[in-house]
């Protein structure tokens, strides 16, 4: 059980650093959206991209699963495109996805992208952080978040989600100069605009990069790992004063979290962008991460479709992952997304054995 002195905020921002902490921290990827009822109300009073930048209801919608759940960190409501959007790009948010219908395929099509102010473009969303930040106190982390690079680049070169990404990969191959200037533009924009959530109050952010593990690792290291790491460094270089190794009570960090979906191949990879802790997929198992990675935090991983069962053998599977880890540098979350057709119950059992079931496995503290 919990001990006290480690507030919802504290307990996950020293794990991310890899400090001892009286629990492992748990918060759900995606944990505010469809599965809940009082979500779907709001949702039908407004379209999507309506409710991204109305802040009263983002607020809103972001506090929900807070309400229910008590999780130890609330990760604000928006869109990893609603930068995109702002850069001058064309998105439409459909009940299929989002749809970029004027995909970016030559050096002209770069040249109509900009880089933007995001106190002025996407100002409310620093609205939306400042009021989280108000509205949960110390009980638990607000945090930020992005896409990274190359997954921003594939939703604009492919014009929407793809299976095959071979619009992005054709241009690998034929169009080099191309693809580095608009990596390039998309690190930057993706800096500023983690260092913008930081000033309004995120304080831990994390960066997705969904398609990089479409990648072999020669291509990820050649393209989505330089343009994460460039994204990196320029908010830590914004952010002087807030060092993400700081130590101890008070410290200003802001932990850093990279988020690669299919990763297995890739994890060492990741480990070179600087990112404070790595979020991993189901498919690969935390001990093995652990042994791969060792002194780097983990976070994840259970399988999102694991919640769709019974509400013990969730309890069960979380268990096992603290076993993995010893509960040591070790945020519980999930591999993905929350899946819409997810019972309350497993969310509600995910919850509870990440409070109470510690024991025996925390007690391990494995190696970090």
């Amino acid at each position: 059980m919990s001990t006290p002195g480690f507030s919802g905020s504290r307990r996950l921002l020293e794990a991310c650093l890899g400090l001892p902490v009286d629990r492992p921290p748990a918060w759900m990827m995606r944990q505010a959206g469809r599965y809940l009822p009082e979500y779907r109300e709001v949702r039908s009073r407004a379209s999507f991209f309506d409710l991204c930048r109305t802040p009263d209801l983002a607020i809103e919608v972001s506090l929900q699963p807070f309400r229910r759940f008590a999780p130890d960190g609330v990760i604000f409501f928006s869109d990893i495109l609603v930068p995109v959007q702002a850069m001058g790009a064309r998105v439409e948010f459909g009940e299929g996805g989002p749809e970029l219908p004027e995909p970016v395929r030559c050096a002209s099509d770069v040249a109509r992208l900009r880089r933007f102010d995001p106190s002025r473009e996407v100002a409310y969303t620093g609205e939306i952080l400042r009021g989280l930040r108000r509205e949960v106190g110390d009980r638990a982390a607000v945090i930020g978040f992005a896409g990274a690079p190359w997954t921003l680049a594939s939703y604009l070169i492919e014009g929407g989600g793809s299976k095959s990404f071979a619009a992005i990969k054709q241009m690998m191959g034929r169009d080099r100069t191309t693809l580095s200037r608009l990596l390039d533009l998309l690190a930057d924009v993706v800096a500023d605009v983690l260092s913008f959530q930081i000033e309004s109050g995120a304080q831990a952010v994390q960066i997705f990069d969904t398609w990089a593990g479409e990648l072999t690792e020669e291509d990820y290291r050649e393209w989505a790992l330089p343009a994460a790491s460039r994204a990196i460094a320029a908010i830590r270089q914004a952010s002087p004063n807030r060092d993400p190794l700081a130590r101890g009570e008070g410290a200003e960090g802001v932990p850093m979290i990279l988020f690669v979906n299919v990763c297995g191949h890739l994890l060492e990879a990741m480990a070179e962008s600087a990112a404070d802790v790595l979020s991993i997929d189901w498919r690969l198992p935390l001990s093995q991460a652990r042994r791969r990675v060792p002194g780097r935090a983990l976070q994840g991983n259970l399988d999102p479709g694991a919640l769709l069962g019974d509400p013990e053998d969730v309890r069960r599977r979380v268990r096992a992952m603290l076993a993995e880890t010893g509960g040591r540098a070790h945020i519980l979350n999930l591999g993905h997304g929350v899946l819409p057709q997810t019972p309350i119950e497993c969310v509600e059992a995910f919850f509870e054995a990440a409070r109470s079931g510690v024991g025996e496995a925390a007690a391990a503290e494995a190696p970090v």
